[in-house]
């Protein structure tokens, strides 16, 4: 496809769908990623064209025509039918205000492509092409959930005969009661999403903290161990520390000075003793002052590590109840995304046949 002679006049980002042509009610994201869309006016045909590439690979190639309609599904999510080319295509937006953009050039360029076909007509030429589009805006890429466009399902057209205006009024009072409970639906079903990243999250932090836990516990039970050891080497010095005895006392017959000295000597010895029993006090004193401070360490390491497990239990007993209020979530959303379904199906219905009765009205 070459686009040399065609000018972009509008570009977005969108996620891009086609609906399935086995069901003709599930959507087929055309990738995982948004991809840029835009319309596109050949000056040479006089055609307006909608284009999205995938690489080398045309996605959307579409042309627009006056008997096109782009309908808005849902605050962020688009589509409309190209009969050409036998699908339906369907966008995904980051915002509603996004989505309003795309659907208001769609409106100008399905005017503009009617006044090219009145003026080809006619014999002539149109002179501004797109009505004065604006060219080539590009907002950021949108974000979509990782579950898709589950909220967003496809209308199928059936054909009817022309209702008459009472029959009108009903379709009108039907499709802005449908339109209300959609609102409504939707909301229900964000706010469940929320909820379920909210409890993924928690539980990922839950688990996080629940290791770092385990950890601490380990690291203090090594600890425990070490003060445990040191201990034992407290004790077995103190035990090793004994004063020694005294030795044997001189037998008689020593003379007066001998006797003098030996006295002075022993007074030495006993001061020295002395001295020896009071620094030996100080150590057993200061060792059983440190072995009682290392007995409260291990004390309060077990009191912390009972803590830490008590803790533990009551995390896991968390996880679990997270566990099960994410299964729970995740039933409430799979049965809110079927009653989506439901509603969508219908207000897609009413909307058809509003069209049908737009169509076929004088």
């Amino acid at each position: 496809m070459s686009t040399a002679r065609e000018q972009p006049i509008f570009s977005t980002r969108a996620h891009v769908f086609q609906i399935d042509p086995a069901t003709k009610r599930n959507w087929i994201p055309a990738g995982k990623h948004a991809l840029t869309v835009s319309y596109f006016y050949d000056a040479t045909r006089n055609v307006y064209r909608i284009i999205s590439l995938g690489g080398a690979k045309a996605i959307i190639n579409s042309t627009v025509t006056p008997n096109m309609t782009f309908t808005k599904t849902s605050q962020k999510f688009g589509q409309w039918a190209d009969s050409r080319a036998n699908t339906v295509y369907g966008l995904g937006f980051a915002s509603e205000q996004h989505l309003t953009q795309f659907a208001e050039k769609f409106q100008e360029v399905k005017e503009a492509a009617r006044l090219a076909r009145e003026k080809s007509q006619d014999g002539g030429e149109l002179t501004s092409p797109a009505l004065g589009l604006t060219a080539h805006q590009v907002p950021p890429s949108p974000h979509v959930s990782a579950n898709g466009p589950g909220d967003e399902k496809l209308f199928r057209s059936q054909s009817a005969d022309v209702p008459g205006p009472a029959e009108r009024e009903r379709l009108k009072k039907m499709l802005s009661e449908g339109s209300v409970g959609e609102v409504q639906w939707e909301a229900e079903f964000f706010a469940l999403q929320d909820s379920n990243s909210k409890l993924a999250g928690a539980l990922r932090e839950a688990n996080a903290a629940a290791a770092q836990w385990r950890q601490q516990l380990e690291a203090q039970r090594a600890e425990a161990e070490r003060l445990r050891q040191r201990v034992a080497e407290l004790e077995a010095q103190a035990a090793a520390e004994e004063p020694p005895s005294v030795g044997e006392k001189e037998g008689p017959g020593q003379s007066l000075e001998q006797l003098e000295a030996l006295v002075q000597t022993k007074d030495q010895e006993i001061q020295t003793l002395k001295s020896q029993t009071g620094g030996l006090r100080e150590a057993q004193d200061t060792a059983a002052a440190e072995r009682e401070e290392t007995q409260q360490k291990v004390q309060d390491l077990e009191t912390r590590n009972a803590e830490l497990e008590h803790q533990l239990r009551a995390m896991e007993r968390n996880l679990e109840e997270a566990r099960v209020e994410r299964e729970r979530a995740r039933a409430e959303v799979g049965r809110a995304a079927q009653l989506l379904d439901v509603r969508l199906f219908e207000l897609s219905e009413l909307r058809e046949g509003l069209a049908r009765l737009a169509e076929g009205a004088p």
